[in-house]
């Protein structure tokens, strides 16, 4: 599992506008727009203002997240963190001797 802050929200703003966008390499995905989570991550992925939480993470999920923050009177806000997950692959059965 994994937290991602976003350090862009400003509780004194009314009724901000929130997107979170993720980055890996040149490509660069939308995944929390307009009140809703894309696919594939509505289904391993809690959002609040304050924090995104993965249920889970896998290799894939290693890049950059930006959380963008725009009040009402279009103060903008933006904040990055970068993820980077470690770890072995799926476990494997074990080669014959």
């Amino acid at each position: 599992a994994a937290d991602i802050p976003c350090l862009a929200y400003r509780s004194t703003w009314r009724n901000p506008r929130i997107e979170w966008k993720f980055q890996k390499g040149s490509s660069l995905v939308l995944f929390y727009y307009g009140g809703e989570l894309t696919e594939p991550y509505k289904n391993r992925v809690q959002f609040s203002p304050t924090t995104i939480h993965f249920n889970t993470v896998t290799r894939e999920d290693t890049g950059k997240y930006i959380c963008e923050v725009v009040g009402d009177s279009s103060q903008i806000a933006k904040s990055e963190v970068n993820l980077i997950v470690q770890g072995a692959s799926a476990p494997r059965a074990p080669l014959p001797a």
